[in-house]
């Protein structure tokens, strides 16, 4: 499956309303340690059927980012029935992502 887009405008739908848990990538463009997560967001996507994979870019979604209280980037958090279920800050090899997952 590949990587969601998660704006304001799709964020109720694709992550709180989802049937499915949801790990979101809190990141920006200029976040070096955001560029490194890139293609291991990328990867979990391709591989993980269970679980639906986003990326929320903080410059354009302010708002969400402050809602969840994002103070550094990369932050990942986990979605499950609409609500906060696991989160970690900074770059992770994919392994320490995965686990996130289960």
């Amino acid at each position: 499956m590949a990587v969601l887009t998660i704006t304001a405008q799709n964020f109720e739908q694709e992550v709180l309303q989802s049937d499915k848990p949801v790990l979101i990538d809190f990141y920006a463009d200029w976040c070096g340690p955001c560029k490194v997560m890139a293609p291991v967001i990328e990867e979990i996507a391709g591989e993980v059927n269970d679980v639906k994979v986003g990326k929320l870019n903080i410059d354009n979604e302010m708002e969400i980012a402050q809602k969840y209280g994002v103070m550094s980037i990369p932050t990942l958090i986990v979605f499950q029935d609409g609500k906060e279920v696991k989160r970690d800050l900074g770059a992770k090899p994919k392994r320490a992502v995965l686990d996130m997952l289960r």
